[in-house]
């Protein structure tokens, strides 16, 4: 009785896992999410509407009988070993623990990172955001290099520029560092800040220029090349696991091919 109550469960944890990898589990979980945040963007316009709660209350269970279909069918090792999947967990957790408290701006940001949950669940926005996060270290470097370049044309800046326009552009360090943020944006860089510059002294062009040229086009394109970089990386790994396999399931039919030689020519 004991193992056939076991079997039963085993074949029930299969079945279950098959089905919350299934993708169209997968796509009625993307449409859910959309509801949330039309849901959401309604709200906004009618706050404390009855019927929009308790669609959202609805939803929120949802994603509670979502959790733990998965925590069954997959196994907590298997679950938590996925950090998306950590994510969704944190997400459900904290929005059925706030849900009956005070906190209504905390409930609010967390009903909004819940439209997060559509990047694990779309694999083109989860392989992007896994290409980001693995070329932090390599953007760490880059970073650097702009912190410094940054620092040398802000200290520039407060030295030469101080004087020439307000003290919110360049008449400290941090509200040069501030005005190079805003032209690096390109946001009215040349007729509020370059131009009244340069009519009073002629030589800033080439600080301007100079760093926009270094700081805007040189920088993003470093930041812009490391991220395809890893994209590219995510995609060879792919492809080797498929030659792997491929080479493991042709190496192991060749061994079958001449097992079934040898026993054709030990019958002769």
């Amino acid at each position: 009785m004991w193992v056939d109550t076991m079997g039963v469960l085993g074949t029930l944890r299969t079945n279950v896992g098959k089905m919350v990898e299934h993708k169209h589990f997968q796509m009625l979980i993307i449409g859910i999410i959309l509801l949330n945040g039309l849901i959401i963007i309604v709200e906004t316009y009618a706050r404390g509407n009855d019927l929009l709660l308790i669609f959202d209350q609805i939803i929120v269970w949802i994603f509670v009988l979502e959790m733990v279909l998965k925590l069954f069918g997959l196994g907590t090792k298997r679950y938590f070993s996925d950090g998306w999947n950590i994510f969704d967990f944190s997400i459900v957790v904290a929005s059925i623990a706030f849900y009956a408290t005070p906190f209504v701006s905390v409930l609010r940001l967390i009903r909004v990172l819940r439209l997060i949950r559509m990047i694990p669940a779309i694999p083109a926005l989860r392989k992007i955001i896994d290409a980001l996060m693995k070329s932090i270290p390599a953007l760490t470097g880059v970073l650097g290099l702009c912190m410094l370049i940054f620092t040398i044309y802000a200290i520039i800046g407060t030295t030469f520029f101080s004087d020439v326009l307000d003290y919110e552009f360049f008449g400290s360090f941090h509200t040069s560092l501030f005005t190079l943020m805003q032209v690096v944006t390109f946001e009215s860089w040349a007729s509020q800040v370059a131009r009244p510059i340069i009519n009073e002294v002629p030589w800033a062009w080439f600080y301007f220029v100079s760093f926009i040229i270094i700081g805007a086009l040189v920088i993003l394109n470093l930041v812009v090349a490391v991220i395809l970089n890893y994209l590219g990386q995510e995609d060879e790994e792919v492809r080797e696991e498929q030659m792997e396999r491929l080479y493991k399931e042709n190496r192991e039919l060749k061994e079958d091919i001449q097992e079934i030689k040898q026993m054709l020519l030990s019958k002769k």
